[in-house]
């Protein structure tokens, strides 16, 4: 199976099913000097695994990461970080009536007609499972990024179901199960939840993710543009069905009037392009946004067909997100991490050494999506984070 490596500099090539003995990656390109511990990388696993609330799945996975190589005396040393993340609470029973019959909306069917053999426990290769070991590939990401250039990647849910949470606060994201960062919707998100999971069913979602103090510069025209690259990543998540940069799909009704970001001595006065321009960062706000579907396994009879093409009734059961939207936020930050971590390995490589005459203004006057309206905070200068 091919395509299981991100990034061009900074890689990360994952392996492991979701009811097999574990999961890992191994993390290439990291620079040498970076200090770094499994609790470096165990906090944001933490916001992802599964069991921390009625609202997602109750498998119970500790989600231990264990660092195998790379890492010396607590300093990178540049050489290939590999990870591992052993499986602990597998029912693979819970799937013995899926080994010849397809979920709907699952990645069952095609990957029976492609390799002609498929792990039917769990999804194998393909479940939500795998995505503990981008996060724990983005967390070296973020903390490099942070160290060197103070770059901040957070993000929040916008939207459950019908229910919008509109950005209020970065406080009230860590205060309740959904990320939202919405405090006084929570209430409303919480009794969703409950009555659809009695139902049986699922519903889908939207994750906001914001990184501040992206330096410009960073993405290169044509092939390999920041948003390409970011868009790609995003979609690589499980169930993700669209991604939108600043702002994305409301862009089609506005005029080029609001839509073009103006620039002024004291910054940008809009950030609609998501702080990317010809695929390159203008030093704004990095301001993604993706849509994930409700989840494929639900308790409610859906219509299917077996390996032999005859008619099937398949009820999912075995324990689901009935949301998976609700866990993503750290897969969400973990790949824009890992993504920005790429390109700013790139534009040192080749750009390190370009300087122009034109001062660097700073990020936005009005801040699109997180703080609208609100004046923006002094863009930290990245040479007062080198070492």
């Amino acid at each position: 199976m091919a395509g299981n490596t991100l990034g061009r500099v900074f890689t990360v090539t994952s392996f492991g099913e979701s009811h097999g003995p574990a999961i890992g990656c191994v993390v290439d390109g990291c620079p040498p000097g970076l200090a770094l511990t499994a609790e470096d990388i165990q906090q944001d696993l933490d916001r992802r695994k599964p069991g921390t609330s009625r609202h997602v799945t109750q498998r119970q996975e500790s989600d231990r990461v264990e660092i195998l190589s790379g890492v010396f005396e607590g300093t990178t040393t540049g050489t290939p970080i590999a990870l591992l993340i052993r499986n602990e609470d597998q029912r693979s029973r819970d799937y013995g009536n899926l080994i010849d019959t397809f979920r709907p909306g699952h990645a069952d069917y095609t990957y029976w007609q492609k390799y002609g053999i498929r792990d039917h426990r769990g999804g194998g290769r393909s479940s939500a499972r795998e995505t503990a070991v981008r996060v724990a590939a983005g967390a070296i990401a973020r903390k490099w990024l942070h160290e060197k250039h103070g770059v901040v990647i957070r993000g929040y849910l916008s939207q459950l179901g019908p229910i919008e949470a509109p950005f209020q606060s970065w406080d009230a994201v860590s205060n309740n199960p959904f990320f939202s960062a919405n405090a006084e919707v929570v209430g409303q998100l919480e009794s969703f939840m409950d009555d659809l999971r009695k139902a049986g069913d699922s519903v889908g979602a939207k994750i906001t993710t914001v990184a501040e103090h992206v330096p410009v510069g960073w993405g290169a025209p044509v092939y390999a543009k920041l948003d390409a690259d970011l868009a790609g990543a995003m979609m690589s998540i499980n169930a993700v069905k669209a991604v939108e940069i600043g702002a994305g799909f409301a862009s089609v009704a506005q005029r080029g009037s609001e839509h073009g970001d103006e620039l002024t001595p004291e910054g940008f006065v809009t950030n609609h392009a998501g702080g990317i321009l010809g695929g390159i960062s203008t030093g704004q706000e990095v301001v993604v946004t993706i849509a994930i579907k409700p989840t494929s396994s639900i308790r409610m009879p859906r219509r299917s067909i077996d390996k032999a093409g005859h008619p099937q009734s398949v009820e999912t059961n075995g324990r689901h997100d009935p949301c998976v939207g609700i866990r993503a936020t750290p897969i969400a930050e973990a790949m824009m991490a890992l993504v920005l971590m790429d390109h700013a390995l790139l534009h040192r490589a080749q750009n390190a050494d370009v300087k122009t005459e034109t001062p660097k203004i700073a990020g936005s006057i009005k801040k699109v999506g997180s703080s609208a309206g609100k004046k923006a905070s002094p863009r930290i200068d990245p040479e007062s984070h080198e070492k």
